[in-house]
């Protein structure tokens, strides 16, 4: 129906979900059920990923009969020892948040939280926070100011936000684009767990 988001967009047309012994995936409400099945029986013949960044066996079907633009990248689990980092601090103040970042509303503040920051001069400048989430698990969202990136701040944040989900009972989870080498980064530097791949379709529904 949508994405599980404080304030929720259409999700994918189309997402398909490998690991290393399964595949899951899942259309959106609004695809006819033709469509809908014949995705899914292809969806069923896919086999598990060895190459994590490989494209689907039915990849050009998918786009022939969807015609989204291809999203992919990988989904990591956290390591069970992560050390709390110092210096990283707890926000809930849109006013704070608003100093560095752009767009964030005070509604949404509680369904991303807990959102933990690095400070400067008493405002945060780098945050990791709920970009979804639900009752069992939460995934990561990250972003740094212009001025403050490549100094280590992304890793200590999204350290302090799965360790804090953990607390809550949930279990912390991080994905990012192929594309998005920064991102990529943080990964490697906490040590995540490489669990999946993600293969979406997004856009408008074809009529």
């Amino acid at each position: 129906m949508s994405t599980r988001e404080p304030e929720p967009a259409p999700g994918p047309l189309f997402t398909l979900i490998r690991g290393a012994s399964s595949c899951a995936w899942s259309v959106r409400a609004d695809v006819p059920g033709e469509l809908a099945a014949q995705l899914g029986r292809l969806a069923g013949e896919e086999p598990p990923i060895q190459d994590p960044q490989a494209a689907p066996l039915h990849a050009d079907t998918y786009l022939s009969l969807v015609r989204g633009q291809v999203v992919s990248g990988p989904a990591y689990t956290f390591p069970e020892g992560i050390a709390l980092p110092v210096d990283v601090t707890p926000v809930d103040n849109l006013h704070l948040l608003e100093h560095s970042f752009r767009g964030w509303t005070a509604a949404e503040i509680p369904g991303r939280s807990p959102i933990l920051a690095v400070m400067d001069g008493g405002y945060p400048v780098s945050a990791c926070f709920c970009a979804r989430s639900s009752e069992t698990a939460a995934e990561a969202g990250v972003e740094t100011a212009a001025a403050f990136r490549g100094r280590g701040f992304a890793p200590r944040v999204t350290a302090a936000w799965a360790v804090a989900i953990r607390a809550s009972g949930r279990i912390p989870l991080y994905s990012t684009s192929w594309s998005n080498a920064a991102s990529l980064a943080v990964a490697r530097k906490l040590g995540l767990v490489l669990y999946a791949s993600d293969w979406s379709l997004v856009g408008h529904l074809r009529t």
